[in-house]
């Protein structure tokens, strides 16, 4: 957790001049509405410090503990998954650490579990194939009670999908391995028609979100559905970035789009 300190004092360093003297003096809702404001525009670094700041105030605030977590996996996204950093790392496990104090504050509001189970399953990818199959029961657990508790949680539903995406890519082996010795049978629950059909929910809960459209086009891919595959991946470049990251997100897309250039569905 040490290297997640040194990280937002780094943030708070190269923040606005200015940021934290303006806040001077204004409770915990009103920093976490700061904070909440500059995650809509797309600004992780300010959020996150005006998180820190209401959770300095009250560390149990609901908003703040949940979108912070957000806040701190948008920066450490930044990291790919098959580098290894320690400074990403620790920030996912402080996003982990908000996202239970949410759970903790409000267990019966959806975005809690939704940030908990986005947390974990963002550590579980930089992690040991081991290490994933361990958190892959809380994973889905916690996405599920998001989807219980709000039907309509397209963020939910994502995670959903890559769970099911991300076990499936597993090979039969490892698979093995894990219902054999690991005890997880949790993992009979995922399939690709899991993967695909949560992915396309979220989609049709938010078409705008191009994050949405490029995990369900890497999916197709694997299912070698390449037609459907381009069509989401022509919309990702062709929508206008909504969330931190979506520029990087239309650079990816358009890789994906060349390397399956003249491919044909099976």
């Amino acid at each position: 957790m040490r290297n997640a300190v040194l990280v937002i004092m780094a943030l708070a360093a190269l923040a606005r001049p200015g940021l934290a003297q303006d806040a001077r003096g204004l409770g915990a809702d009103e920093l976490a509405a700061l904070g909440a404001a500059s995650h809509e525009a797309r600004d992780p670094r300010a959020a996150l410090i005006h998180f820190q700041a209401a959770l300095a105030v009250d560390s149990m605030h609901y908003l703040a503990n949940w979108q912070g977590a957000l806040a701190l996996i948008d920066i450490a996204q930044e990291v790919p998954e098959n580098v290894r950093s320690a400074p990403r790392d620790s920030l996912y496990a402080l996003a982990e650490v908000y996202a239970r104090r949410a759970v903790a504050a409000r267990p019966d509001d959806a975005d809690g579990h939704f940030a908990l189970a986005n947390a974990v399953g963002r550590t579980a990818l930089t992690r040991s194939k081991k290490e994933r199959i361990r958190l892959a029961a809380t994973i889905r657990s916690e996405a599920l009670r998001a989807i219980e508790l709000r039907p309509g949680h397209d963020g939910a539903y994502h995670v959903l999908g890559r769970w099911n995406a991300e076990i499936m890519r597993l090979s039969g082996i490892q698979k093995f391995f894990a219902r054999t010795f690991l005890g997880a049978r949790i993992f009979n629950e995922a399939s690709w028609e899991g993967a695909t059909s949560n992915l396309e929910k979220a989609v049709e809960l938010n078409p705008r979100r191009p994050f949405h459209r490029l995990d369900l086009a890497t999916v197709y891919i694997d299912r070698h559905r390449y037609a459907d595959a381009r069509a989401q991946l022509e919309e990702v470049i062709r929508l206008p970035p909504l969330d931190y990251g979506d520029e990087d997100h239309q650079r990816k897309a358009a890789a994906l789009l060349r390397s399956i250039e003249g491919r044909a569905d099976d």
